[in-house]
């Protein structure tokens, strides 16, 4: 069984009992680093061999490791700090497993792009999580055009020596949103820095970043018109009156019968009720 097993994002007290035992019972954990993980296992009097599974060797390695799963062995894979794959390695094994019908499964635990998002207080019914921008200022363009009018809430994390120029590059690209940038979670000196891009407040360049942006706003434009103007630009561009009712009140997030009152009045040539 390969193991997908999250592990704390800062604090080590944050780690489930099921992840201990199965760090405990396997036969191999492929750590992202090997000397980073050392301390959470010898906290926590962990034995189990560890070897390296990090970017730089991650197709290398994936052979081996599906060869030895094959073969029986129990093995599983941690990042430095929350959840394999997100923005961490870990998929390329996974795909490999699936390839190969070898079975696996995650071990639940921390996240810092979760953790991220209900701290920053901003709307968490639907996000996406973008991760780490490209280096290059072209490919960071490229990255985040499909993203830029999604209203869901967008997750980012960044580097302390980024987060200056990412700030920038996100006010640049999405224009005055507003914007957390949570520090250090779950340490000692966690901070959440709330604002709006292109005016936020102080950050302390330190530690790792996660920034979480507003989504894109889905008013309408005609919203800033009156109930009837609305009524009309839909009914003098060929929209029947139960057609443009029902949009109008879909754009303003009304009541479908307080539009048709006004409706009503406009084709009997009388004053609107608002």
């Amino acid at each position: 069984m390969l193991y997908i097993v999250a592990t704390p994002i800062g604090n080590l007290d944050e780690i489930t009992l099921r992840a201990l035992d199965v760090l405990k019972s396997v036969d191999l954990i492929a750590a992202e680093d090997t000397r980073h993980t050392a301390l959470l296992l010898s906290k926590y009097g962990i034995t189990t061999k560890t070897v390296a599974y990090h970017k730089f060797n991650e197709r290398a390695s994936v052979d081996g490791l599906i060869a030895k799963l094959r073969s029986g062995a129990d093995i599983a894979v941690v990042s430095d700090a929350g959840m394999p794959t997100v923005s961490d390695p870990g998929h390329v094994l996974i795909d490999s497993a699936i390839e190969n019908d070898v079975p696996f499964t995650v071990v639940s635990g921390a996240c810092a792009a979760v953790d991220a998002l209900v701290l920053s207080g901003l709307d968490t019914r639907a996000f996406c999580v973008l991760g780490f921008l490209p280096e290059k200022n072209i490919d960071r363009t490229r990255f985040v055009e499909p993203y830029k009018k999604l209203p869901s809430t967008l997750v980012f994390y960044s580097s302390v020596h980024n987060i200056k120029s990412d700030l920038e590059f996100f006010y640049k690209t999405f224009g005055v949103r507003r914007c957390a940038v949570c520090r250090e979670m779950t340490k000692l000196y966690e901070t959440v820095t709330r604002g709006t891009l292109g005016s936020m407040p102080e950050i302390t360049e330190k530690g790792e970043f996660a920034v979480v942006i507003e989504g894109a706003s889905t008013e309408c434009e005609l919203n800033t018109l009156s109930v009837e103007e609305h009524l009309r630009h839909y009914i003098d561009g060929g929209m029947d009156e139960r057609d443009a009712v029902k949009r109008t009140a879909a754009d303003r997030h009304v009541c479908k019968n307080e539009v048709y009152k006004i409706a009503v009045a406009l084709k009997n040539g009388g004053k609107s009720p608002h």
